[in-house]
């Protein structure tokens, strides 16, 4: 990671990875807010004959709730005829919901606060689909502005505005409030995840850019995988909100400071803003930075014409490379986090609790991460995007034609394997649109690719809604899917080890190479023999000041 010597090295690294932490908890705090308790109705004495009206404990509880098989009637009462001693029939709760409470550690939350269960229970997936559309709106509104504005300020921005909105979904007095709230509160997070991915993206060199990017998902599942210790300190889903926003607080306040997080120069050297990339190259030099390339883009730049150029995301459908390459990445991290929904569904018999379905969910997509880091690497990103998008339709296929003549061991693994493959080709396709995409639409490009995925995330609520026979069509629509993108995907270009585009230009001169064949890593090759290429980078560095420092070349008439 071209961060600079081993101090600046490390504080840039943990200002682009640490807010991965943070971010996590607040995109991991709706489902504990929206866990549903077990619960039943109240019994209401007034619904019983009066000989009946004096029980009280279980006696009560027995002749005022139907029993099922599983437990008590969540939903209904009895009702008796008048004068007799036995029910004819049932009717609705009346007096409100007993629950059986902590749920996902929390003695409150939102189902529990304003009633969600019953009649009521599509609200949870309302809120649930509002905060993913906050998310989906935020990813492509703070990608226009990090290519208006930057990827820093965009991010400074975007943690700013978490902070009020955090506290208003903790303050909500009513339902209403909370669905306006997460909306914008997910908006927020979007941005800044956006904008932190691509600052980080940008300041790496190839060979690293895929490890950087894998170590800020890790980060990502640990700060999901603290939800639910924070969630069991808490208590109370108004006082786990109000903990979450301190924590962005708190990295809000921390990284306005420019050390941690460095505006990106190749941002500011395709958009020609050579003031400000001549000190962002200043800094990193001063960190003992070799940044040569760069420095040889500054020096092409003092040629041309001193105004900033800002590119729209209009320019993208003028294209053809480029609209190929975002259109169908979009369409891959929207089937991989669409059809997740199916598998994770097969799960849920043996997950019955929220804290083991957490864990084990974020088992499969630390599998899926490690699996990535470990081959995309080294056989490239169109092959094993190709592969994990393969896995995920044959275990689809298999799944929806086959799982009632299956052992349920088999539906476990099944599910599983096509869970970890599904979180892979929504990840890879994420990581592969950021190095296919030019600098200057990356942000508005990339924002459209991760807004996909929010999308196919949505079929998850939209599904749990009670009385909805949609699953079956949703899963056949999904795997179909899958298998047109594995045909899609072969049309992709390989950006391993190749440099990130620049241009409009840059980004339509890339090809399409043969799927088996590597391409050639000449962007990172040494300028002397290894033996002759000493790890010091003080003269290098020494000679970047004296370029940055030296007045600009005089022009040729």
């Amino acid at each position: 990671m071209a961060l600079g010597g081993s101090r600046p090295r490390g504080r840039r690294a943990a200002g682009g990875w640490a807010p991965c932490a943070a971010l996590a908890l607040g995109w991991a705090l709706g489902w504990a807010l929206g866990t549903e308790p077990p619960h039943r109705c109240r019994p209401d004495p007034a619904l019983l004959p009066p000989p009946l009206r004096r029980l009280g404990g279980p006696a009560l509880l027995r002749a005022a709730v139907p029993r099922l098989r599983g437990g008590w009637s969540p939903c209904q009462l009895y009702r008796y005829p008048p004068g007799s001693p036995r029910p004819n029939g049932t009717g609705p709760c009346t007096r409100g919901w007993h629950y059986a409470l902590p749920a996902a550690g929390l003695r409150a939350n939102l189902v529990t606060q304003w009633d969600l269960v019953c009649a009521s229970r599509w609200k949870v997936p309302l809120e649930q689909t509002t905060h993913l559309l906050g998310w989906t709106l935020g990813s492509v509104t703070a990608g226009l502005a990090c290519d208006r504005f930057g990827r820093r300020p965009t991010f400074l921005l975007c943690l700013a505005l978490a902070v009020p909105v955090g506290l208003g979904v903790a303050l909500a007095v009513d339902f209403l409030m909370v669905l306006v709230a997460r909306l914008l509160f997910g908006a927020a997070l979007a941005g800044a995840f956006l904008a932190l991915y691509v600052a980080r993206l940008e300041l790496c060199d190839p060979p690293h850019r895929l490890g950087v990017t894998m170590v800020a998902g890790f980060f990502w599942m640990a700060g999901e995988l603290l939800l639910p210790g924070l969630a069991l300190l808490c208590r109370d889903w108004r006082v786990l909100q109000g903990a979450v926003t301190m924590v962005l607080a708190l990295l809000a306040a921390s990284w306005w400071c420019p050390a941690l997080l460095l505006e990106s120069p190749r941002w500011l050297l395709a958009t020609r803003q050579r003031d400000r990339a001549r000190k962002t190259l200043q800094a990193l030099a001063e960190d003992n930075c070799p940044q040569d390339s760069l420095l040889a883009e500054l020096e092409a730049l003092s040629e041309g014409p001193p105004r900033p150029r800002f590119h729209s995301v209009c320019e993208i459908c003028g294209t053809r490379v480029i609209w190929k390459n975002g259109v169908i990445l979009g369409f891959a991290a929207f089937i991989g986090s669409g059809i997740r929904h199916c598998f994770t569904r097969n799960l849920v018999p043996h997950l019955p609790h929220f804290f083991s379905s957490h864990l084990a969910l974020l088992g499969t997509e630390g599998a899926a991460c490690l699996f990535v880091c470990l081959t995309a690497e080294r056989f490239g990103r169109r092959a094993i995007l190709l592969l994990c998008t393969v896995l995920t339709g044959i275990s689809s296929l298999l799944l929806l034609a086959l799982t009632q003549y299956l052992l349920e061991l088999i539906v476990l693994t099944l599910s599983v394997v096509g869970t970890a493959a599904s979180h892979a080709v929504t990840m890879l396709s994420i990581f592969f649109a950021s190095e296919v995409l030019p600098t200057v639409v990356r942000g508005a490009g990339l924002g459209l690719v991760v807004g996909a995925n929010f999308v196919g995330k949505a079929a998850a609520p939209i599904t749990a809604i009670p009385n909805s026979r949609g699953f079956f069509l949703h899963h056949v629509v999904f795997a179909s899917f899958a298998i047109l993108a594995v045909l899609s995907i072969m049309l992709l270009p390989e950006s391993q080890g190749r440099a990130l585009p620049q241009s409009l230009q840059d980004g339509e001169s890339q090809r399409r190479p043969p799927l088996f064949r590597r391409p050639p890593r000449e962007d990172h090759l040494p300028l002397l023999a290894p033996h002759a290429l000493p790890h010091d980078y003080s003269r290098l560095a020494a000679s970047a000041k004296r370029t940055l420092r030296s007045p600009d070349p005089p022009r040729e008439m």
